[in-house]
């Protein structure tokens, strides 16, 4: 999407407009006394949007771990097993 902002509006949003360039791909085009001097695009795209219904389709995309499974497998249950235990009550009610 293609917006016209002042520079006066770049200084005090650019964070702001950054994160737009770079989430939603928009343009700007900046101008000074009212007339343009700069545009900022993005330099990719925004990557497309998922939904959780393609979780599935993505994971079956995954190569697999082959030989490491096993290990990897080990792993985790090791990991899990020195997890600290959550506390039964809420404390700070």
């Amino acid at each position: 999407m293609e917006k016209t902002v002042s520079a006066t509006e770049v200084v005090r949003k650019f964070s702001e407009i950054l994160n737009s360039i770079k989430y939603k791909g928009n343009h700007y085009t900046i101008l000074r006394g009212g007339k343009p001097v700069a545009s900022i695009c993005p330099i990719e795209l925004p990557k497309k949007e998922r939904t959780l219904g393609e979780l599935k389709e993505l994971l079956k995309k995954l190569p697999g771990l082959g030989d490491e499974a096993e290990r990897f497998k080990k792993d985790l249950k090791e990991i899990i097993k020195h997890q600290p235990y959550m506390p039964e009550k809420n404390r700070w009610v």
